[in-house]
């Protein structure tokens, strides 16, 4: 399966989600709904990954338990975001990043579609 083969990377991972939030802010605003759950789980997501904006990843052992953590809430992330059928292409995009960001590109690949992410894409990986 394709994906990006990028090493962890939780700053960057952290950005990403940063920018999940936006858009799905964005898209609360458009719709005129909020998203309770959806803005739940990206609260926990930020706050775990909260320590490494400004940081480099810490050692091996504490960074793989933080990226457990981080795809476990990935996960959930987009449970509910098919849940609440507020899926849509750059979301995907931007859930795809962030598995990749966590060394899970793979999964990231797969995942996205679920997010909303076009499979026709010309920002998915060949």
């Amino acid at each position: 399966m394709p994906s990006f083969d990028i090493p962890l990377d939780l700053t960057h991972a952290a950005k990403i989600v940063s920018r999940i939030q936006s858009l799905v802010s964005q898209l609360e605003q458009h719709n005129g709904v909020s998203y309770p759950e959806t803005q739940r789980v990206l609260f926990e997501l930020a706050e775990l990954l909260s320590p490494y904006v400004f940081e480099e990843n810490p050692d091996r052992a504490e960074a793989l338990e933080v990226r457990d953590k981080a795809a476990e809430l990935g996960r959930k992330f987009v449970d509910v975001v098919v849940q609440d059928g507020t899926g849509m292409d750059r979301l995907g995009m931007r859930v795809r990043n962030l598995f990749e960001c966590l060394e899970l590109g793979e999964e990231g690949f797969v995942i996205s579609l679920r997010a909303g992410e076009n499979p026709n894409s010309l920002q998915r990986p060949v």
